[in-house]
């Protein structure tokens, strides 16, 4: 599986531990940024984006300093459904009900929190259900009349 990680300056240091966690279960690719320089976070969520959706990446996973910016960044990118968790069930029931492709979290969680956040995505399945699948299709159907 491939996953694609950026972090803005406020995500840079643990978006760096989670890579050296994740490279030994998965391909990672590191889409920036590179240092705690102050950055404009959606020119990175949109580099995730565009690789979410052209298929490069199989997941995504976005960090900055509250998880907000590049979570509302990554939903405006056609195809993307980004979910911000602060926590492991709302990482479960993002790819469980909702078929997320992209998780977004604070830069501000202790290191062992976020593994268990972003384990928990990855490992996560879409529970093919007609209320779900009927869900996520409304949402699709709207965002291609946009």
């Amino acid at each position: 599986m491939k996953i694609g990680i950026v972090s803005d300056h406020g995500g840079y240091i643990l978006k760096k531990k989670l890579i050296l966690y994740l490279v030994d279960k998965y391909e990672v690719m590191d889409y920036g940024t590179n240092s705690e320089e102050s950055v404009d976070y959606p020119d990175f969520a949109f580099k995730l984006g565009s690789n979410l959706i052209n298929k490069s990446i199989d997941f995504g996973i976005a960090i900055c300093k509250t998880g907000i910016g590049m979570s509302i960044a990554l939903n405006k990118v056609h195809g993307v459904l980004c979910v911000k968790a602060d926590s492991t069930t709302d990482s479960l029931y993002a790819r469980k009900h909702n078929n997320a492709n992209a998780i977004a979290i604070s830069g501000a969680l202790s290191f062992r929190k976020a593994k268990k956040i972003i384990d928990k995505f990855l490992t996560s399945n879409f529970e093919i259900e007609e209320r779900h699948l009927k869900r996520i299709e409304k949402i699709k159907d709207y965002e291609n009349e946009c």
